[in-house]
């Protein structure tokens, strides 16, 4: 069984919480108020928050991320004005949070997926569908092994470089809800 520690409490949190346990994993959370004093036990830990908390997050449990697998959920939108992303060009959250904690077997994956979808498992009538980059074989499998036994989908996209177009995709599907061109409840589908 793997086990899993969130840090986060929000709705991206407990949506990937809900389907991980759904699928037999072992979940804990760490608040926003707990970090730093909180232990990060799980054998894989999830960045459930905005980007803006990153920093500080690396700063508590730099030590403590080293050799775990790490997965970045954020979109690093400048929340000011959503017309842009504020990584610089041709890099990627992933890449940034790699870089900082270089033993860690950082992943992509969730941005592109919001809430809603991850609760029901559907987008429309499709399985929600979970994109996953990242350089370790062993980490991507670990992740999808769990997401797809808590009942969605998931596909190795490819090694971290391939974060960068996963934001992108995020990016616009975020841009494209708070302008009100989708639902938060929207998304794309991806078939087989």
């Amino acid at each position: 069984m793997t086990t899993f520690t969130i840090i986060g409490t929000g709705n991206m949190a407990n949506a990937i919480g809900g389907v991980l346990a759904d699928g037999g994993s072992s979940v804990t959370y760490v608040a926003k108020h707990q970090v730093g004093v909180a232990p990060v036990d799980g054998d894989v830990v999830v960045l459930a928050v905005p980007f803006p908390a990153v920093d500080s997050i690396l700063d508590a449990y730099a030590d403590a991320l080293a050799g775990k697998v790490v997965v970045d959920i954020t979109n690093p939108l400048n929340f000011e004005t959503f017309d842009s992303l504020v990584v610089p060009a041709g890099s990627s959250a992933a890449a940034e949070i790699q870089a900082r904690i270089p033993s860690a077997h950082v992943l992509k994956a969730f941005n592109t997926n919001f809430a809603a979808t991850l609760g029901a498992k559907k987008v429309g009538e499709l399985t929600t569908t979970v994109l996953v980059a990242g350089d370790s074989a062993e980490a991507k499998a670990t992740l999808v092994a769990a997401v797809e036994a808590g009942g969605l989908e998931a596909i190795d996209a490819g090694a971290l470089a391939r974060a960068h177009e996963l934001e992108a995709i995020g990016f616009a599907q975020l841009t494209l809800a708070v302008s009100e061109k989708i639902g938060w409840t929207g998304g794309f589908g991806i078939t087989r």
